[in-house]
């Protein structure tokens, strides 16, 4: 009996790592095809066109209507919770859904987490939009890849090579030079600006840790809903002491109301195509591709706001594309040269036993 007993524990324990290891490469299998994958293009286009939609409407909302920033990251953060959690029930088809038993360990901590970056971001994001131009806040994002490699690396061991680091340099180089034609410098903006920056390559990065687990993998829906209701625990003491209430109750309208609401749909869309992305691609990838996003969308403000525009935004917009291509040519070789090394490592090593056993 004991004895059939154990044979049954290695047998359960045998078919997990199989299952784990199955999983694993599935993963890598995913993030070597990138954003050649159609699902993954797909999921980046329609988070392109989500994150237009609520900058601008966050644009409208702060300068035209006057609300208050905290009032609007607070309607983002409720309207994706329940929209989260309808769809974690209704996937329409941008994941798998999966039967859990029960929440993996350091569940709550783990959410609390990614919540507290998820509405410290929202925030700082919308408090740097308020003192600044959005072109400006987008030129001190540029430094987004940069941060996230450093990040990656310390969180999850993420190999990031020196083709793959260089060729991040005209991607930010590219971005700042869009961004030239209206530079506005406000200490307030830009210290809000910095610090959105940072939190928001922690919860990307974090999030990818979450989405991409060995023995409990997140989905987007989960990770989405779950951030969204701790992001609102932290919420309610910071609106206690950030939210102007006489403000507030001068400016709520039903116009202002509605904007919020549709607001916080596009918001809870902008975030999930976000999650869905991260499971197909690297978070340095994932962080190449927000940058491109912020050229896109200085771009479309030009477009639909007939700001002037200069050589050297025409300029940096090459850079931009230009960088892309090469680091997508540099990981590729980058990873080249990891794979030959590896196969090197192993050989010797075949060869370091062969000479043990004769």
């Amino acid at each position: 009996m004991i004895l059939e007993g154990s044979q049954e524990k290695r047998h359960s324990l045998t078919h997990e790592n199989v299952e784990i290891r199955t999983r694993r490469s599935s993963a890598l299998d995913k993030e070597a095809l990138g954003l050649f994958n159609t699902r993954a293009f797909t999921f980046l286009v329609l988070w392109y066109f989500f994150s237009a939609c609520t900058l601008f409407l966050n644009k409208y909302i702060l300068a035209t209507l006057k609300s208050d920033p905290t009032l609007l990251g607070a309607m983002q953060m409720v309207m994706t919770t329940v929209f989260g959690f309808i769809q974690m029930y209704l996937p329409l088809g941008m994941y798998t859904p999966v039967s859990r038993e029960g929440k993996p360990p350091n569940f709550w901590r783990n959410m609390m987490l990614v919540g507290t970056m998820r509405f410290s971001t929202v925030v700082l994001g919308l408090v740097a939009l308020k003192f600044v131009a959005v072109s400006f806040t987008e030129t001190v994002k540029s430094s987004a890849p940069l941060f996230t490699v450093f990040i990656s690396n310390i969180l999850i061991g993420e190999y990031t090579g020196l083709y793959t680091f260089l060729s991040l340099i005209p991607i930010m180089l590219g971005l700042g030079l869009c961004s030239a034609y209206e530079l506005s410098f406000n200490i307030q903006g830009f210290l809000a600006a910095i610090a959105a920056n940072l939190t928001e390559c922690l919860q990307n990065v974090y999030s990818k840790l979450l989405i991409s687990g060995e023995k409990y993998r997140y989905t987007p829906a989960e990770l989405q809903f779950y951030t969204s209701i701790a992001s609102i625990v932290v919420q309610i003491p910071a609106c206690f002491f950030m939210m102007d209430l006489e403000k507030v109750h001068r400016t709520l309208d039903i116009t202002l109301l509605s904007s919020l609401l549709l607001n916080g749909v596009f918001f809870h869309f902008q975030s999930i195509t976000a999650y869905v992305l991260m499971g197909y691609i690297s978070p340095v990838t994932h962080s190449v591709a927000n940058t491109v996003k912020r050229a896109f969308l200085i771009w479309l403000s030009v477009i639909l706001f007939g700001n002037p525009v200069t050589f050297l935004s025409g300029l940096g917009t090459i850079i931009v594309t230009f960088g892309v291509l090469l680091y997508t040519k540099a990981k590729e070789h980058d990873q080249n040269l990891l794979a030959l090394k590896e196969k090197y490592k192993k050989e010797i090593g075949d060869t370091e036993i062969l000479v043990r056993q004769v």
